[in-house]
């Protein structure tokens, strides 16, 4: 949980909580994130992020799930991270409307 200011190079938890008003600067890793704060920086979520109303992400963010709430912000770069490689997706097939 953090309520103040926190700076790190890189920490791997198992769970984040970033409350109103507290600030997260650097990179961390966990299993699932919750923002009322704000985070600056590389956050990795393997499970599920959410956003608060009030929380802040400034940066890059990728997650397995993700929920904003209404008011939550995020500037910058999300990923969504998924089970299959982006090479095994198909390609989207154009289909042409008969006449």
């Amino acid at each position: 949980m953090v309520e103040g200011t926190v700076e790190a190079t890189m920490i791997h938890a198992t769970e984040l909580a970033i409350a109103p008003g507290g600030v997260f600067k650097g990179e961390v890793e966990v299993e699932d994130a919750e923002i009322a704060g704000t985070i600056d920086g590389t956050l990795t979520a393997r499970g599920s992020l959410v956003v608060r109303g009030s929380g802040r992400v400034l940066g890059t963010a990728k997650c397995r799930r993700l929920q904003v709430e209404d008011g939550g912000q995020i500037t910058g770069r999300i990923e969504m991270i998924t089970d299959q490689p982006a090479s095994d997706i198909p390609a989207r097939q154009s289909i042409e409307p008969a006449i």
